[in-house]
């Protein structure tokens, strides 16, 4: 696919005109009861004006989505002081920038913010990474467009832009087992054996251990490739929450699970611990600025320049940013984190059957809203091993030769809300032998009112995944490398071609449990 970088740029700058017709249009809908439009079987507007949510079999449900981005969704992103202003030198930048933010670095927190450093518009041609690695910093630039701040990455192939810190979790010696036979994809409460030593406000851990039987039951017991066994996955599966409150020894959560604890397939041995966490990041930006590097014709095991990563945080944004030509361009690892009005394009394909992913998330309380990709061969989006989400993507446009697939190893708790594919696919599936025994990548999926050339929605075992209100052609595979396989058995699909109500699953979850100020706080 050809690129026309000033048609993108044209775009991003008109894109604000956009936005707000289109926030305006989506205010509609979160305020409207199902007066016009399909209503889903499995949420839909009351006649009280609430969203009522079906349950399969053993209480599993769609989950609210809504605490997924910044501070746990419905907050403002901040707009910091600016401390530092720097102006490109000849040569090579990365100094530069750096010590920039290390002297904003040093001063202190006043509300968890420390300020921003700003580049003057101009092309800043960098050698080696620029580091983010204080809380309360933002690094600025001065316009995403071809006139404004331009991160050039030269030289060895390297990451334009780290933020990295470094989460160390310690238990801290309440621990408890979950008592129910089953907890249900979706809810927040669950029941243990002991409360003492829990709290509300207490964070914990939940931790669900990988048994054989288990993985027999899903099916991924029996991978094999080119004559050697796979192991689809190992160890524990564990997610953390906060207690909201406490009522005997029932436990109520913050956020609800994104998946199920059978405890036919744990041996009644699903945990809850009391942890604590520190040296995680807060409170950093990325704003209003370009990435951009050379053509890359390169496959993902070769060397190449990348956008940026976010690792070791908590509450941060990019917001503004523009990426061009970055093979794997966006990785996050971090959780409650928004990225808002990103803007990707390619102008060369990557080499090879494996594909890069753009956006890697491998976080938790992720939000990517009107986040935009062009190019061919690749994941627009893909999960990593073991995520818990919730993640959503909202009013994403991604075009080209693509997918949004998560990856592998058993992510859950994903949803893709009012986002477009138009030539490419989203893909909910088993991808077997792919990878090292990727096997089922996704559980408790949503795709919501979506527009794409196709669906591959699969239905694990013991789960669900849901296609709801979404235009395209549904596709029918057995596992990848096992042609003479029975066909996989198909997701839930409700309303396929016609659009459901509420327009936006995501927002209208958000207004109902922070109001509508939230949805206005995000810019809706």
């Amino acid at each position: 696919m050809v690129v026309n970088y000033s048609q993108l740029f044209t775009m991003n700058v008109s894109g604000s005109l956009f936005r707000i017709a289109a926030c305006a249009l989506v205010c509609f809908y979160v305020s409207a009861v199902n007066a016009q439009g399909n209503k889903s079987s499995w949420v839909y507007t009351d006649a009280n004006g609430k969203l009522s949510y079906k349950t399969l079999e053993k209480g599993d449900r769609i989950m609210d989505f809504s605490d997924a981005g910044y501070m746990g969704g419905g907050v403002a992103l901040p707009i910091v002081p600016v401390k530092v202003t720097i102006s490109a030198v000849n040569g090579d930048n990365t100094d530069a920038i750096n010590n920039a933010i290390n002297e904003v670095a040093r001063l202190p927190l006043v509300n968890g913010l420390r300020g921003a450093v700003l580049l003057n518009k101009g092309v800043y041609n960098c050698e080696r990474e620029i580091n983010l690695n204080a809380s309360g910093v933002v690094l600025r630039g001065s316009g995403q467009g071809t006139d404004g701040t331009i991160i050039n990455m030269i030289g060895k192939a390297h990451v334009g832009i780290v933020v990295k810190g470094s989460t160390n979790t310690k238990t801290t010696g309440a621990k408890a087992k979950i008592t129910d036979a089953y907890v249900a994809s979706g809810t927040n409460t669950f029941n243990i054996d002991n409360a003492n030593g829990f709290a509300a406000g207490d964070s914990i851990r939940i931790t669900k251990p990988i048994t054989d039987k288990w993985v027999s039951f899903m099916g991924m017991d029996n991978l094999v490739r080119d004559g050697k066994k796979q192991t689809w996955i190992n160890g524990v599966l564990t997610t953390e929450r906060v207690i909201r409150k406490i009522e005997g020894k029932k436990i109520v959560l913050d956020i609800p699970l994104t998946d199920s604890y059978d405890a036919t397939y744990t041996d009644n041995n699903t945990t809850v611990e009391k942890i604590k966490t520190t040296g995680e990041l807060s409170q950093i930006g990325i704003e209003n600025l370009r990435i951009t590097c050379a053509d890359q014709a390169v496959a993902i095991t070769d060397a190449h320049y990348s956008g940026f990563k976010m690792g070791g945080v908590r509450d941060a944004w990019a917001k503004d940013v523009s990426i061009y030509n970055a093979v794997n361009s966006i990785t996050l690892t971090g959780s409650r984190i928004t990225l808002d009005g990103i803007n990707m394009a390619h102008t060369l394909p990557t080499k090879g059957a494996a594909k890069p992913a753009d956006l890697n998330t491998s976080g938790a309380q992720l939000l990517f809203n009107h986040c935009n990709i062009t190019g061919d061969n690749l994941f627009f989006m893909a999960t990593g091993a073991k995520v818990t989400g919730p993640i959503v993507l909202l009013n994403c446009i991604f075009k080209g030769n693509g997918w949004i697939q998560p990856h592998q190893r058993w992510a859950t708790g994903l949803l893709i809300d009012n986002c477009q594919v138009p030539d490419g696919g989203i893909d909910f599936m088993n991808r077997g032998e792919m990878g090292s025994g990727h096997g089922w990548a996704i559980g408790w999926a949503v795709a919501w009112n979506c527009i794409a050339k196709s669906y591959l929605n699969q239905q694990p075992p013991g789960a669900a995944n849901w296609v709801i209100g979404s235009k395209g052609d549904h596709d029918k595979k057995p596992i990848p490398f096992e042609k003479a396989a029975p066909l996989l058995p198909e997701g839930i699909y409700d309303s396929p071609g016609k659009k459901v109500m509420p327009e936006s699953l995501y927002l209208n979850q958000l207004a109902e449990r922070l109001g509508k100020q939230a949805v206005k706080n995000i810019g809706y």
